[in-house]
Protein backbone atom coordinates (compact mmCIF):
# COMPACT_ATOMS: atom_id res chain seq x y z
CA UNK A 1 0.00 0.00 0.00
CA UNK A 2 3.02 2.28 -0.19
CA UNK A 3 1.89 3.52 -3.61
CA UNK A 4 -1.50 4.53 -2.20
CA UNK A 5 0.19 6.47 0.60
CA UNK A 6 2.47 8.22 -1.90
CA UNK A 7 -0.43 9.21 -4.18
CA UNK A 8 -2.49 10.41 -1.24
CA UNK A 9 0.45 12.42 0.09
CA UNK A 10 1.03 14.02 -3.31
CA UNK A 11 -2.64 14.98 -3.62
CA UNK A 12 -2.65 16.48 -0.13
CA UNK A 13 0.40 18.55 -1.08
CA UNK A 14 -1.46 19.74 -4.20
CA UNK A 15 -4.35 20.76 -1.95
CA UNK A 16 -2.03 22.58 0.44
CA UNK A 17 -0.31 24.47 -2.38
CA UNK A 18 -3.70 25.39 -3.85
CA UNK A 19 -4.91 26.76 -0.51
CA UNK A 20 -1.63 28.59 0.05
CA UNK A 21 -1.57 30.27 -3.34
CA UNK A 22 -5.24 31.18 -2.95
CA UNK A 23 -4.64 32.76 0.46
CA UNK A 24 -1.55 34.68 -0.62
CA UNK A 25 -2.34 35.63 -4.23
CA UNK A 26 -6.03 34.74 -4.85
CA UNK A 27 -4.73 32.33 -7.50
CA UNK A 28 -6.17 28.81 -7.78
CA UNK A 29 -3.58 26.39 -9.19
CA UNK A 30 -6.06 23.59 -9.93
CA UNK A 31 -8.43 25.89 -11.78
CA UNK A 32 -5.53 27.39 -13.71
CA UNK A 33 -4.31 23.97 -14.84
CA UNK A 34 -7.64 22.23 -15.50
CA UNK A 35 -10.03 25.12 -16.07
CA UNK A 36 -12.28 26.79 -13.55
CA UNK A 37 -15.34 24.70 -12.83
CA UNK A 38 -14.33 21.89 -15.17
CA UNK A 39 -15.21 18.31 -14.37
CA UNK A 40 -11.51 17.40 -14.24
CA UNK A 41 -10.93 20.11 -11.62
CA UNK A 42 -13.86 18.70 -9.62
CA UNK A 43 -12.28 15.23 -9.80
CA UNK A 44 -8.99 16.65 -8.50
CA UNK A 45 -10.81 18.36 -5.61
CA UNK A 46 -12.62 15.13 -4.70
CA UNK A 47 -9.36 13.14 -4.87
CA UNK A 48 -7.61 15.71 -2.67
CA UNK A 49 -10.42 15.47 -0.12
CA UNK A 50 -10.46 11.68 -0.11
CA UNK A 51 -6.67 11.64 0.18
CA UNK A 52 -6.83 13.92 3.19
CA UNK A 53 -9.32 11.61 4.88
CA UNK A 54 -7.21 8.57 4.01
CA UNK A 55 -4.07 10.14 5.49
CA UNK A 56 -6.00 11.23 8.55
CA UNK A 57 -7.20 7.67 9.11
CA UNK A 58 -3.85 5.96 8.43
CA UNK A 59 -1.37 8.57 9.63
CA UNK A 60 -0.46 7.01 12.94
CA UNK A 61 0.38 3.67 11.33
CA UNK A 62 2.53 5.23 8.59
CA UNK A 63 4.25 8.03 10.51
CA UNK A 64 7.65 7.19 11.99
CA UNK A 65 7.36 10.00 14.54
CA UNK A 66 3.80 9.22 15.70
CA UNK A 67 4.29 5.46 15.91
CA UNK A 68 7.09 5.74 18.51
Amino acid sequence: MKWLHMVAFLLVVVGAVTWGTWALFQFNVVDAVFGAGSQLAQVVYVLVGVSGLYLLATHKNDCKVCSK
